[in-house]
C-alpha cells in the first residue's frame, strides 16, 4: 500500500516531482511540527494513502513548511496544514485546514481510474503468521503482533500525548472516521491483526472486495479510549461507512446476511471493472 513520504530536503523534493509521471497525482502536504491540526492531518493522510496500492500513480508527500521555506513560498503556503494537488507540474486544487472529507473527496476526484491503471487499491493480503509455540499448544490469533513492515497509521502513543481536550479529541475523531469511505478501527493492521475479531472483519472486507482505510487503535491510546465514548460502542473492531458507525463484526455479518449487496457501493468488484467508491 502507498505511504505518506517524508521529504527532508529541497533537492529530494525537486527530484521526486521531476521524476513523477505526468499522469501521477501528487498530494503535497505542507505541515509544521508545532501546529496541532497537522498531527491530525498527518494521521488522516497516512490512512488515506493506505487505501491506494504502492504502485499507484497517486503519491503522498509530506513537507515541513518551515524547514523547506523556498518550496513553501513557491506554493504560496501561508498557513498549515495546507495541501496542494498537482499533476504534470500544474496545481489542480489547494485545501487549507484539516477537513478529512474535503481532502478525501478532492484526492478521489483527481485520482482517476485511468491514472491508477484502472484498479482501485486494497490493503495487502493477510500474510502474518502466528508465532512459534514451543509447548505444542494450538496457535492463538490473539498472540499476533503488528508486523514492522506495516505503515504506522498513528503516532506512537505515550502518556505525554494525552493532552487533547474533549472538544479537540472529538474533532479529531470526527475527521478520522471520515478519512476514507470505509474506515476500520482495529487492533493491529490488515496484514497482522492482533485479535481474532479484527482478523475476521478484515477477511469479510477482502472477500467483498471492499476498499477501506484502517487505523491501528493500539498505536494511539487516546483514539482507542476516546472512540469508545465518541461512537457509544465499547469494543473493537469498529467499522464506519461514510463517517457513520456500522458496528462490530457481528453487526457487519448481520447486515450482509440481510443485504448481500451491503458493500456494493464500496467494492472494487464492479461490472464495469472500475472503482465502486463514491464520495
Amino acid at each position: 500500500m502507498a505511504t505518506l513520504q517524508e521529504i527532508d530536503s529541497e533537492a529530494i523534493f525537486n527530484s521526486t516531482v521531476k521524476d513523477a509521471s505526468p499522469s501521477a497525482l501528487l498530494v503535497l502536504y505542507f505541515k509544521a511540527s508545532w501546529a496541532a491540526p497537522c498531527t491530525q492531518m498527518t494521521t488522516i493522510l497516512q490512512t488515506l494513502a493506505s487505501t491506494y496500492p504502492n504502485d499507484s500513480s497517486v503519491r503522498f508527500l509530506s513537507i515541513d513548511a518551515e524547514n523547506l521555506p523556498d518550496v513553501s513560498e513557491s506554493y504560496d503556503v501561508t498557513s498549515v496544514p495546507y495541501i496542494v494537488l498537482q499533476k504534470d507540474g500544474k496545481t489542480l486544487e489547494t485545501i487549507g485546514g484539516s477537513d478529512a472529507s474535503k481532502v478525501r473527496t478532492a484526492v478521489e476526484k483527481y485520482a482517476s481510474s485511468k491514472s491508477s491503471g484502472g484498479k482501485a487499491g486494497l490493503p495487502p493480503a493477510l500474510t502474518a503468521t502466528a508465532p512459534a509455540q514451543s509447548n505444542g499448544a494450538t496457535k492463538n490469533l490473539s498472540q499476533y503482533a503488528p508486523d514492522a513492515s506495516d505503515p504506522s497509521t498513528a503516532p506512537q502513543y505515550s502518556s505525554d500525548t494525552m493532552t487533547s481536550s474533549k472538544e479537540e479529541l472529538d474533532a479529531r475523531l470526527s475527521n478520522l472516521v471520515k478519512a476514507a469511505p470505509v474506515m476500520l478501527f482495529m487492533k493491529g493492521t490488515p496484514s497482522a491483526p492482533q485479535c481474532g475479531f479484527s482478523r475476521q472483519l478484515v477477511s469479510v472486507l477482502r472477500e467483498n472486495g471492499v476498499k477501506y482505510g484502517f487505523f491501528n487503535i493500539l498505536a494511539d491510546d487516546e483514539v482507542r479510549q476516546g472512540l469508545k465514548e465518541f461512537s457509544e460502542w465499547p469494543t473493537f473492531p469498529q467499522l464506519y461507512t461514510r463517517g457513520e458507525l456500522v458496528g462490530g463484526l457481528d453487526i457487519v455479518k448481520e447486515e450482509l446476511d440481510s443485504d448481500p449487496d451491503f458493500f456494493k457501493d464500496f467494492s472494487v468488484k464492479t461490472e464495469a471493472g472500475g472503482p465502486g467508491i463514491t464520495a
